[in-house]
């Protein structure tokens, strides 16, 4: 096995030797007994001559390379959302050739599925904006994606968020758009621990108080929400909503710390999965899901607790910033062959966070390739000026 020294916090370096991976299938073997998604990365175009922080470019064919191979793993690509860098380098127009190419690359791939990002992103965060202002906004791109014939997760708004006096304003904007949907949406609320700027969502600084307002919301678009994406991380308060779901309204799991105890469920129901810790431990995901599919879940456990460890360092605190690692496993494993990222991001994590995540993604046997991960992290270290 593959032998490489990383460096410690006190300066010196220790040496790691790679584990043997898991033998995960490459395809799945049957269909699972819960919608999964995984929340997909873009991978950045290295040679683009364009500012990077300004400018978004992107490597389309290893960019729609990496969801076949979700939709060989019998996932769900949930599209141009915050794993995609939405808001976070990732702008609305390449958002839009980024579904739109999704979309018509779903159409090969018998029984793959795709929901895409719909928000108010393009919107300015000025002083004056206006709730009907913010109305317009969602209504461009979920018509955009409805025209696609794809299916819309409708994001958290920023803007709503920045303008809302209280519960009333949301009530207004998602009565609004709901009213209007062609198809069964999936709601994203995305806790502030995600983005800051979503704190106080619903009009409620209280996460309890919060979750009364979108649950009226919900009760009242019943037939026009197909589930609610939760991502605060807490999963109390996750199982708490999911037991006054309407009839009919899924909940889908947007917790990366409490992910396998929440799909597995318990006597009064279980979540389905949209999760951004799905596009890094893909192999071990679709694995565990097939395994609850046979009703085996102890295999399912068993699968997914290293993963946890992992996504709970991926996705510390502070949260947002947790694409940096999602992109390094993907260069790490060779679904790409770079590490740099929309908006420079690569630079978001710290060296020694990354050690850590190679020791725990070995741990739980997902580095798929040693040698060619040990090769590269090298270059990585030595880029750091760690050459011993």
């Amino acid at each position: 096995m593959a032998t490489i020294a990383l460096p410690t916090t006190s300066g010196e370096t220790v040496p790691f030797t790679f584990g043997e991976p898991r033998a995960f299938a490459a395809r799945a073997n049957r269909p699972f007994n819960r919608v999964a998604f995984s929340a997909s990365h873009v991978v950045a175009d290295s040679r683009a001559q364009n500012d990077p922080w300004l400018e978004p470019a992107l490597d389309w064919d290893a960019t729609m390379r990496f969801r076949h191979r979700l939709w060989d793993l019998g996932l769900g690509v949930a599209e141009a959302m915050d794993t995609a860098q939405r808001g976070m380098g990732l702008d609305w127009a390449t958002s839009q050739e980024l579904i739109r190419r999704t979309l018509e690359a779903a159409k090969t791939v018998p029984g793959a599925r795709v929901a895409s990002g719909a928000g108010t992103d393009h919107l300015a965060l000025t002083p004056d904006l206006t709730l009907d202002d913010v109305i317009a906004a969602y209504e461009e791109q979920v018509g955009f994606v409805e025209g696609l014939g794809g299916q819309v997760i409708l994001m958290a708004s920023r803007a709503l968020a920045a303008c809302a006096r209280g519960p009333d304003d949301y009530i207004k904007v998602y009565d609004r758009i709901l009213g209007q949907v062609s198809e069964p949406v999936i709601i994203h609320w995305l806790g502030e621990m995600f983005d800051p700027a979503l704190e106080g969502y619903w009009g409620r600084g209280d996460h309890l108080a919060a979750m009364d307002v979108c649950l009226d919301v919900l009760a009242a678009h019943a037939d026009k929400v197909d589930g609610i994406k939760v991502s605060l991380l807490d999963k109390d308060k996750e199982i708490a909503m999911r037991r006054r779901l309407p009839d009919g309204v899924r909940m889908y799991t947007g917790d990366d710390f409490n992910y396998a105890e929440l799909i597995d469920g318990d006597e009064f129901g279980y979540s389905d999965a949209l999760l951004g810790i799905f596009d890094p431990i893909a192999p071990a995901a679709s694995a565990a899901l097939d395994a609850l599919a046979g009703d085996d879940q102890k295999a399912f456990h068993e699968i997914l607790a290293p993963t946890v460890p992992l996504s709970r360092h991926i996705f510390r605190a502070p949260t947002r910033f947790y694409k940096t690692g999602v992109v390094f496993m993907a260069w790490l494993n060779g679904h790409q062959d770079h590490f740099v990222m929309v908006g420079g991001q690569q630079s978001a994590r710290s060296l020694m966070h990354l050690v850590e995540l190679v020791r725990l993604a070995d741990t739980a046997g997902l580095i798929q390739d040693p040698e060619l991960a040990a090769n590269r992290l090298q270059h990585l270290l030595a880029v750091h000026g760690v050459t011993h």
